[in-house]
């Protein structure tokens, strides 16, 4: 990828779109980003969004404003992503909306909308982002895990449907990164969870980073439909 190209990250307010963000500008990428609330991140080459990402009108909007500034998009990171981290017996109909609206309904949105834009180009790299709560089968996390691996069936599809336009799709599964997303967990479990990685320890911004370098950069363009957890599991 040329420094110059575009970037469109979702959920860039903090944690680890926010530093997605700052370390995509600070390589010379033009950063579009959003979430729901504002941003403080200033800088020439970054403009922000506030939406829902599920909100089909508002997306459609802002991918109107991104061609018509630069008619172009050359990466997608679909990073946007909420978590709830109940029993199922707890967990309400409205939250399971809501995770699969953000997660699931969110990522297919800016998906379809990116592939628009690149298929003009017929160049484009899409990530999203799976979880390690997927394959290891965590307790209290059965509807976050199902949205995420919903998000695994999508981009191995994708991923084939966008070819023809050279067009990857491919997805990182990152293992617990110290975020808010994280915070409501008890130590203890939180302990748990790291032993039944390979490598036991919290994942961190970079890690995630250098899994997207390796998807986005030019000699990986015969790589597409593939998912990478990190941490060994």
């Amino acid at each position: 990828m040329h420094p110059d190209n575009i970037m469109l990250i979702t959920g860039t307010r903090k944690g680890i779109g926010r530093f997605l963000s700052e370390y995509y500008l600070e390589k010379g990428f033009h950063v579009f980003g959003c979430s729901r609330g504002e941003s403080n991140l200033a800088h020439e080459r970054y403009r922000h969004f506030c939406l829902d990402v599920s909100d089909e009108k508002s997306v459609k909007q802002l991918f109107f404003d991104l061609y018509k500034s630069h008619q172009r998009l050359d990466v997608l990171i679909n990073n946007a992503g909420v978590a709830s981290m109940n029993h199922s017996l707890l967990t309400p109909l409205k939250t399971v909306r809501k995770i699969f609206e953000t997660n699931l309904f969110g990522t297919f949105l800016f998906c379809r909308e990116a592939a628009k834009i690149m298929k003009k180009g017929q160049s484009g790299r899409i990530v999203n982002f799976s979880t390690v709560a997927t394959p290891l089968k965590l307790e209290g996390e059965a509807v976050y895990a199902a949205s995420k691996a919903a998000i695994l069936s999508l981009t191995e599809i994708l991923a084939r449907e966008f070819s023809p336009y050279n067009i990857t799709v491919n997805s990182v599964g990152p293992t617990p990164v110290e975020t808010d997303l994280i915070k409501a967990v008890p130590p203890q479990k939180m302990e748990r969870l790291l032993r039944r990685q390979a490598i036991p320890r919290f994942g961190t911004f970079e890690d995630i980073a250098n899994v997207i370098d390796f998807y986005i950069k030019e000699e990986s363009s015969f790589i597409t439909g593939q998912n990478i957890y990190l941490g060994g599991v």
